[in-house]
């Protein structure tokens, strides 16, 4: 378990550091996570000073919270009684919502991905791609293959396969092994999945920022999502 400290200075002045990583050995239960937490404060001398914690939406979290939130508001008063102590992750929620989304065209994203891992296996296979690429005029940085933890990377994957596009076909007619092509209709929707992720990927950039302060900017970057165009609600 990683933890993470934001504090402001006298100066007024933002400031973030990496405080410890703690060994969690399974199953990752509230309280180990508590304990894990509270130890850390301790050796920083930080355990009268914590105003919030902000975590992801796993139940285990959840619970290590509701331990500390009682821990802490023993030995102090709790801002605000409290109700900022726990502090949800609007990234992770974000998230969640676009995993869910993009459960939607799985089998679409896979073929992608395959298509991509396929041309980069070899430096054969990628010169014969980049000279597809090239013929056709098209300009792009390079393929990447996404992260399955982080949405964003997929969005950047489909971003940069979907410029490329008309390449594949071109290439699979020259390569017996190339059995994944997406289909024209498979490019059609993966345009409207990105058109979609452009708003999500725009705020989680905005409010995962370590620079400067967030937690007045979500509500707004939410508030963009929903009243974007390119999303039916």
């Amino acid at each position: 378990m990683c933890v993470t400290g934001h504090f402001v200075d006298s100066g007024w002045q933002l400031h973030k550091r990496l405080l410890s990583f703690i060994p969690l050995p399974p199953p990752h239960a509230g309280v180990d996570i508590f304990n894990g937490l509270l130890k850390c404060t301790k050796e920083w001398g930080i355990e009268h000073k914590v105003f919030t914690i902000s975590v992801d939406n796993a139940s285990n979290n959840d619970a290590a919270l509701r331990i500390a939130k009682t821990t802490f508001s023993k030995s102090r008063k709790l801002p605000l009684d409290g109700k900022l102590f726990h502090v949800r992750c609007t990234a992770h929620i974000l998230n969640l919502i676009v995993q869910d989304g993009l459960s939607e065209i799985k089998s679409i994203i896979e073929d992608v991905k395959n298509s991509v891992r396929f041309v980069n296996q070899s430096e054969s296979r990628l010169k014969k791609f980049s000279d597809v690429v090239h013929h056709l005029g098209i300009k792009v940085k390079r393929l990447i293959i996404d992260c399955p933890t982080r949405w964003n990377s997929t969005y950047e994957m489909l971003v940069e396969a979907f410029r490329v596009k008309d390449a594949f076909p071109i290439f699979e007619e020259g390569e017996p092994l190339y059995h994944c092509c997406p289909s024209l209709d498979d490019w059609i929707r993966v345009k409207d999945v990105v058109d979609i992720l452009e708003v999500f990927y725009e705020a989680t950039h905005v409010i995962s920022g370590v620079d400067y302060p967030t937690s007045n900017l979500f509500f707004v970057e939410l508030s963009n999502i929903s009243c974007s165009e390119k999303i039916d609600l």
